[in-house]
């Protein structure tokens, strides 16, 4: 059953500084406080150097983030970590050249943001600008269903993009893709707080212009 839909704004998160929440770290930041360059491995070089221009730096300001956040949940230096992308896309942390077991990583940008969540269980992040609410409202007949769409509304930006974010997130932990079919299994039944169907825990906050959205997913082993 659906909750009922958003009546106040979500609660602001600080940018630069390290948040903890649910077993996961999470840090967001503006792109113009990114000073410093991250150390890119050979590897990282490789995948960086073939991307266009334009996506260099958001892909250096992740990984900055990313392997900030490893650094200090697995005790060695940032520049030992390497965050390198699967044959999905999807990041995963490396030390030493060898894949870590457990620790899960996801990264998000827009324009104007960046950030980085790390978590023992699969994670997903996401950051969507309330000025993109006009662009949700275009395809959320494809991404929402009816009674998703009667709990957010469309007259409010910020729950429009907490949704849009919240689904992003949820599919960025299931290593899914927000185009295609995979949208409408991530159930939305709150928007504030957020509440997903399914072995899920999510929370959102307000980051500036932008509504960012952290979820975890708990899938079961195998059996055996």
């Amino acid at each position: 059953m659906y909750t009922t839909a958003v009546g106040t704004a979500f609660q602001p998160i600080a940018p630069g500084r390290i948040h903890r929440w649910g077993g996961a770290r999470l840090v967001v930041a503006r792109f113009t406080d990114l000073q410093q360059a991250p150390f890119l491995s050979p590897a990282e070089q490789r995948v960086v150097h073939g991307l266009p221009a334009r996506r260099q730096a958001e892909w250096r300001a992740g990984r900055l983030l990313a392997k900030r956040l490893a650094g200090e949940a697995l005790s060695v230096p940032a520049h030992e970590v390497e965050v390198l992308p699967r044959d999905d896309g999807s990041p995963y942390v490396l030390v030493g050249g060898s894949p870590v077991a457990d620790v899960h990583v996801s990264i998000s940008h827009t324009a104007r943001r960046v950030a980085a969540a790390l978590a023992p269980e699969a994670v997903g992040v996401d950051l969507c600008e309330t000025v993109s609410a006009a662009a949700v409202r275009r395809v959320a007949d494809r991404v929402f269903s009816p009674g998703e769409l009667s709990l957010i509304g469309t007259g409010r930006p910020d729950a429009l993009a907490g949704a849009w974010a919240l689904k992003e997130a949820a599919v960025k932990a299931d290593r899914s893709s927000i185009f295609g079919a995979a949208p409408r299994l991530v159930e939305i039944l709150g928007l504030r707080p957020p509440v997903l169907a399914g072995r899920r825990r999510a929370t959102v906050w307000r980051a500036g212009g932008a509504v960012l959205a952290l979820v975890l997913a708990h899938f079961p082993g195998p059996a055996g």
